[in-house]
């Protein structure tokens, strides 16, 4: 589906002055099951917000198979009626499968919350790029530059979700290194892993910047690893960060 510029942008324009419509209900169509236990979160590197690496327990979730997409952000603005900031931005692009890019913290925030999930923590992002075992990428301890877009890829753009799918995770999750780096819940703190719980942590409380995971096309291989941590304060759209959703679910009785 396309959608021509203008017709997009009175649209969208449009949307910004109506009322949010009501929460959809859950769907786990396009997700993938995360097993409730435990796994190996950091990594005792040369890098301190890494550190130290230690076993965390995670209850039971799913998180989206890729990063959202240009045609899913469209569709539920049209859907919503969430009010946007700047309509002519990102949001036109012509390619519905590339990942979102530009799109705030709190905005990303909210398509989760209308879809009745949620943004990852940044345990549960971790675990799904890892798995168990304490990889260092999602498919293995090896770089491979065939495996993700990043900056030794040399493409210095975003491709369609799913494009590495032999760049998988443990859990069948796509695009967990390189392409968009992506928003999690939390909150950034450097030394959050000396105290913080080790189970379900939900990041820290004090509120500066978010988190980010998983590197972008613009990233070296040791930025896309499943353990780095990066930031950004969320002030102005980076067309380089994406996102994707989490969530939780109830152990079969």
């Amino acid at each position: 589906m396309r959608f021509g510029f203008r017709s997009l942008l009175f649209l969208l324009l449009l949307m910004a002055c109506q009322p949010l419509s009501s929460l959809k209900q859950p769907d786990l169509d396009g997700m993938r099951v995360v097993p409730a236990g435990w796994f190996l979160m950091g990594e005792n590197d040369n890098r301190p917000s890494n550190q130290p690496q230690r076993w965390v327990y995670l209850d039971l979730f799913a998180i989206d198979r890729t990063e959202v997409t240009r045609q899913a952000y469209i569709t539920y603005l049209l859907e919503s009626g969430y009010p946007i900031d700047d309509p002519s931005s990102q949001l036109l692009a012509d390619i519905a499968s590339l990942p979102m890019t530009g799109v705030l913290w709190r905005d990303a925030e909210a398509y989760c919350r209308w879809h009745g999930k949620r943004l990852p923590s940044e345990a549960e992002w971790e675990k799904a790029a890892r798995g168990d075992d304490g990889r260092r990428y999602p498919w293995g301890n090896r770089w491979d530059t065939s495996l993700a877009n990043t900056i030794e890829y040399d493409l210095a753009g975003v491709l369609p979700v799913g494009s590495f799918s032999r760049g998988v995770s443990p859990y069948g999750v796509l695009d967990m290194a390189g392409n968009a780096a992506e928003w999690v819940a939390d909150y950034y703190d450097p030394a959050y892993y000396s105290d913080a719980p080790i189970e379900n942590p939900p990041g820290p409380s004090e509120i500066v910047d978010h988190v980010l995971r998983g590197g972008s096309w613009d990233s070296p291989s040791d930025q896309v690893t499943t353990f780095f941590r990066d930031s950004s304060h969320s002030a102005r759209p980076n067309l380089r960060v994406g996102f994707r959703c989490v969530l939780s679910l109830e152990p079969a009785e």
